[in-house]
């Protein structure tokens, strides 16, 4: 996922994301991390604005393929009408989470524009 700093530079983070009724989620997890106060949420309440690359590789480079998804963002917490529909999605989609399932904040992504390619003119892949 990317964001922007209030600098204006770009702030990259691998995530899991989950998809449900055209929104896209991702959850601030159990796994460890540096700090709570994660720059990702801040940028994304600053800016109401994030970008998410999904791709897939493979040695052979006619399965080759990518998108990119601009998105509005918001930040819900967990327990929230949002926040429980994106908890639900990531469960469902992983089952890590069955156990475990994300209690902290979830991000919303509501996609608004998408760009790609692929090696190949059809292409089914295994993102989403």
């Amino acid at each position: 996922m990317a964001t922007v700093t209030a600098a204006g530079r770009p702030h990259l983070v691998p995530l899991v994301f989950a998809t449900a009724d055209g929104l896209v989620y991702s959850a601030v997890d159990d796994k460890p991390k540096s700090t709570r106060n994660l720059r990702r949420l801040d940028h994304i309440t600053a800016t109401g604005r994030a970008s998410l690359l999904v791709d897939e590789y493979d040695e052979d480079w006619n399965l080759l393929w990518w998108v990119r998804v601009d998105c509005e963002a918001r930040v819900a917490d967990a327990t929230s009408p949002e926040g429980t529909a994106g908890v639900r999605a990531l469960v469902s989609k992983y089952p890590q989470y069955t156990t475990l399932p994300p209690t902290g904040p979830v991000i919303v992504f509501r996609p608004d524009r998408w760009a790609g390619w692929s090696a190949t003119a059809t292409r089914s892949g295994r993102a989403g």
